[in-house]
């Protein structure tokens, strides 16, 4: 018998090669149709440019938001996209509420429901605003308005908030990543999110190991039900 885990990956691979050809198959009708194909040397040179970074990207991002997430809203985010700044807070704040893991049965359920939810709630809200602020956009946001700013602090603010709670509550955990992750944008502003999690993520376990065999985390340890 099948455990859900097993199921949860058997129609995450087959629902994610479907998208991969669905998302294939645009480009190539529109080529086909247009009976424009472009040159096979200009594509593999462009290839080679961004492939590496992304294919780093992707492993980095993979191993990273599963432990997260859980393995269905991983299968979900990745096709849906907006990973970082909806499908995690969202995944994250479920979680929370119902006190779960997302590597249990309960957990990868919430999850997955969160992160559906998301991409739908995100898709209406996108469909909606195009229909309504496609002739007020452009004003509120351009560079002399005085929502700009605001617009610019979205993704900020967003994180800001989520973390908020967990740092106040397990500040001592939190303390060591919170300076990596300060340091390596100091001297690198340009990394990569993909890259910089796993390196905050190693900071925290690292330091949460050696502070809780040396008895210094006292009540800061997170209680959550497996």
């Amino acid at each position: 018998m099948k455990t859900y885990f097993d199921r949860v990956h058997t129609w995450g691979r087959v629902w994610s090669l479907s998208a991969l050809c669905f998302l294939l198959c645009v480009p190539l009708a529109i080529s086909a149709y247009l009976n424009a194909w472009p040159e096979a040397s200009g594509v593999l040179k462009g290839l080679l440019a961004v492939v590496p970074l992304y294919w780093a990207t992707a492993i980095i991002e993979t191993v990273s938001y599963g432990p997260i997430i859980g393995n269905g809203g991983a299968y979900l985010a990745f096709v849906s996209g907006n990973i970082s700044n909806l499908k995690i807070p969202c995944a994250i704040a479920a979680l929370k509420n119902a006190d779960l893991h997302p590597n249990s049965e309960e957990g990868e359920v919430v999850s997955t429901i969160a992160v559906a939810t998301s991409a739908i709630t995100t898709t209406i809200l996108i469909a909606v605003g195009v229909l309504l602020f496609t002739p007020v956009l452009p004003l509120i946001m351009a560079r002399d308005s005085y929502l700009s700013p605001a617009f610019e602090q979205v993704f900020p603010a967003l994180f800001g908030s989520l973390a908020a709670g967990y740092f106040v509550k397990h500040w001592r955990v939190s303390f060591l990543p919170i300076v990596l992750g300060v340091l390596v944008l100091i001297f690198a502003p340009t990394l990569q999110v993909g890259v910089l999690i796993p390196v905050t993520v190693v900071a925290s376990l690292v330091g949460a190991h050696l502070m809780f065999k040396r008895g210094l985390l006292g009540n800061q340890m997170p209680n959550i039900r497996h």
